[in-house]
Formats: structure tokens, sequence, C-alpha cells
């Protein structure tokens, strides 16, 4: 296949060599403003905003002012290939170009669908939808003692039983992290620790102690101190994501929706072996 000229090498060798440069004030680049011409083509700012948008994260963070000598000398070097190849172009590189084309376009039709206006009252039923009707989870704020042994551990339950503090045993006993607060873990829901802890931890009253639990981690007295419901976020807090989620299935029904109507005949598919996606060499 086609190897693409690249300037990431040179950039990074470049950047090693950059002297840090004072801040500058941001500018509202002009997309027509023309920075070079090569035999009467025009490369423009926005060429090289779109090929500075196509490089990896980690070339895009460099200096600008080594990125946009860079990209600049890319795009005169590959302006002046261009000029000077005589052939005809390869058939692998003209289905490219279709392929880019079609691809590019029907991005920029989902991002039209995308980013419609959306009514007020579609995302108060999608957030309703998703969390006023959703079951309230309860929520377990507990402490734990660790050890790594049955034996210690009852040891310790009895220690409690006769009267000692919990925390104070937690941080004097406890081989788990939380041991230095007291055994403390904070608020958790269903589904955040390991079984056989949870199944202990949905049965107990709160204030009350554990008998000893072994998980894979080791044996567990545990202290259940408060619980509560788990409330639904408020609708701000999540209106981002419900906003986008909204937009997200418009966008798919809007797919299906014109392929569905479209004329499409599937026909010539048939009989062909989906092998032939890999018969790279019958493009050259």
């Amino acid at each position: 296949m086609q190897k693409r000229l690249t300037f990431l090498a040179s950039l990074a060798f470049a950047a090693a060599l950059a002297l840090p440069v004072s801040a500058q004030e941001t500018v509202t680049a002009d997309p027509s403003v023309v920075v070079a011409t090569v035999g009467g083509t025009e490369i423009t700012v926005g060429h090289m905003i779109v090929a500075w948008a196509s490089l990896p994260q980690q070339y895009q963070d460099l200096p600008d002012e080594v990125l946009f000598q860079g990209i600049l000398d890319q795009l005169v070097q590959q302006t002046a290939l261009e000029q000077q190849f005589t052939g005809e172009l390869p058939k692998r590189v003209e289905i490219q170009i279709e392929n880019e084309r079609r691809s590019l376009t029907a991005g920029e039709a989902v991002n039209e669908i995308m980013e419609g206006p959306l009514e007020e009252a579609d995302v108060q039923a999608a957030y309703e939808e998703e969390y006023a009707n959703a079951e309230q989870e309860p929520e377990f704020n507990a402490s734990h003692i660790l050890v790594e042994t049955e034996e210690e551990a009852k040891a310790v339950a009895a220690e409690i039983e006769g009267g000692a503090d919990f925390e104070a045993v937690a941080r004097d006993k406890s081989t788990g992290p939380s041991g230095p607060n007291g055994g403390q873990l904070g608020w958790f829901g269903k589904g955040a620790m390991v079984p056989e802890f949870e199944e202990a931890v949905v049965t107990m009253e709160v204030g009350t102690i554990s008998a000893p639990i072994q998980t894979q981690f080791g044996w567990h007295i545990i202290k259940l101190n408060e619980t509560r419901i788990q409330e639904a976020p408020a609708l701000e807090d999540v209106r981002d994501q419900i906003e986008l989620q909204i937009r997200q299935i418009r966008a798919q029904s809007k797919i299906e929706e014109v392929t569905a109507a479209a004329d499409v005949d599937r026909s010539g598919a048939e009989g062909v072996s989906p092998s032939v996606i890999k018969q790279v060499t019958v493009l050259e």
C-alpha cells in the first residue's frame, strides 16, 4: 500500500533542540490566509490546521513554532511532489480518495444530526427514564479489621466483645490500608466489595459487628456504621450525559432511517469470498 510522507521524526528532533519560548496571546486564525505558494498552488492556514488536527496527540502538544515550521515544510514538499508527478494515479489511491471523501462527508452528516437543538421536554423525559424511575439502591458505610488468620480474627472479635474500641483495635491490629484510619471504608454500594464481604454487610444491622468473615484478602471483622438509599443525581449534574445519549440515539435512528430509505442492492456481494478484502496486491 501507499506509504505516507511523514515529518514526525524531524518534529521530535526539532522539539528536542527547541528553546523555551514565552507565552503568546491567543490569536484568531483566518483559514484563508495564504502562508506559501508552490508553483502557483496556495497553501493556507486552513490546510495547516487540518494537517495539525490529523497528528497523533503526542505531536499536537509540541511547541507551536516547531509544529508550524514542520507542517509548512511537509505541505510544501507534498505539493512539490504532487506537481512533478506525471503518471496516472494508481487505482488504490483513487479508491482511497473515494473512501476518504465518503467517510468525511458521512461524518459531517452525523455531526449535523448530533448538533441539532434539543427540546427540554425530551431531556427531562430521558432523565426521568434513566433515574427517576430507577430502583433506588442501598449504600453502606462500614469499617473493618483485616488479619491473616481465623485465630487472629477470633481473638480480635473477643477483644471487641470485651469492650475494646473498634477503631483503636483497627489501628493497632488491622493489616489493611484502612487500618490507620480506624478501619473506615467510607460509603459503598452493591458490587463494590468482594461477594463474601458484601453478603455479610447486607445482613447486618447498623451498629453491629460481624463474626469473622473470610475473603481472598484474609479474615475480616466488620462494623456497619450507617446505611442510606442512594439518591438520583440532579438533572443539571448529568445533563451533558443525558443530552449526549439523546443525540447518539437520534443519530443512530437517522442512520437506520436513511439506510432503509436508500436504494441499496447488495446482490453483487453474493458469492464473493470474504477473504478478498485482504488481497491488497490486486490494486497495484
